[in-house]
């Protein structure tokens, strides 16, 4: 189907065009890209939740107890989830019909696991694309779930307007999410799995974490949340203070902010992207770069020379010189 039909039937809502458009986009289809000046007219209404933190804490779990939540509520939801990257098929290991298979025959939910293909920060190329469409499409809620790499899951805040931190009991993220600073991202601060063993100790170290992370600069309060997500304890609770910083947000100007930040953030990863194709096709169209390239290898050229002489050449700008002792 042609892009500008994709486009007219996802913002009526027709879900297989607004799945077809986010693999296109996924795809880096240029055709599908030069559309989201429309998309992003229709879009801005949904509150876009992001759920991050190491493998094995649950997000999965809560995201589907969250997305149960909402629709509870009368909400229409999106997820996006990203997974590692298959070395096979550069697709998601994990797929979305492995996910959330209640949810499957449900019109109101729509659920795209979405390959990380390699990028850190937890979040695919793709993933601010995805959440455009789903937003465009009328969605009232969009979570978010980062592929869990720990210490580099604070791309998420450029995307999302609330984020959950979720930790686990008994495996140092506590220690962990020190050491990254990861809890300076969160709203929501999340213990899963708070029946397990070791779960009141931990509660008690990141209760104590809380009164050493700094205010927010609008008064937000980070508070820390105790649940099962497998049973659906605690989660009530986790929605409630989701929706109360969704309108916190909405009194103090912060959507406004996000936007502003997720646009600036969107400028730097269009630009990041391009260069680099720009700079392997200039390195495989010209020879001389190529024998760079294996000097380097060989051990004649330093990497860091190399790179500054291929930067100055494709970008135009003069080669970075040591200043004059």
């Amino acid at each position: 189907m042609a892009v500008d039909a994709l486009v007219a039937r996802a913002l009526e809502g027709h879900v297989p065009s607004g799945a077809r458009l986010i693999r296109r986009l996924e795809d880096g289809d240029g055709e599908a890209r030069a559309r989201l000046s429309e998309l992003r007219a229709h879009a801005g209404r949904a509150h876009l939740v992001g759920v991050t933190g190491p493998p094995g804490a649950g997000k999965s779990t809560l995201v589907d107890a969250l997305v149960s939540g909402w629709r509870e509520r009368g909400l229409r939801v999106g997820v996006v989830a990203v997974d590692p990257t298959s070395p096979f098929s550069r697709g998601a290991l994990l797929g979305d019909r492995v996910r959330m298979q209640r949810h499957a025959l449900d019109p109101d939910v729509f659920i795209r696991s979405m390959a990380s293909r390699g990028r850190l920060g937890g979040l695919s190329r793709a993933t601010a694309d995805a959440c455009l469409v789903l937003d465009a499409m009328g969605y009232d809620r969009i979570a978010i779930e980062t592929v869990g790499v720990g210490q580099d899951e604070v791309e998420v805040i450029d995307l999302a307007h609330t984020t959950c931190v979720v930790c686990l009991p008994g495996s140092g993220d506590v220690v962990q999410s020190m050491k990254a600073g990861i809890l300076e991202v969160g709203d929501c601060l999340v213990l899963n799995k708070a029946d397990q063993p070791g779960a009141d100790e931990a509660s008690r170290a990141l209760f104590e974490m809380l009164h050493l992370r700094e205010d927010d600069e609008d008064g937000w309060e980070l508070r820390l949340f105790e649940t099962v997500a497998s049973t659906g304890k605690g989660v009530s609770e986790l929605l409630d203070a989701i929706e109360a910083h969704g309108r916190f947000l909405h009194e103090t100007g912060g959507f406004a902010r996000h936007a502003a930040r997720r646009a600036r953030s969107r400028v730097f990863d269009t630009l990041r992207e391009r260069f680099d194709a720009r700079v392997r096709e200039a390195i495989a169209s010209d020879p001389a770069w190529a024998s760079l390239l294996e000097r380097v290898e060989r051990g004649a050229c330093d990497p860091d020379d190399a790179a500054e002489r291929i930067l100055a050449s494709v970008a135009n700008l003069p080669e970075e010189t040591e200043p004059e002792a």
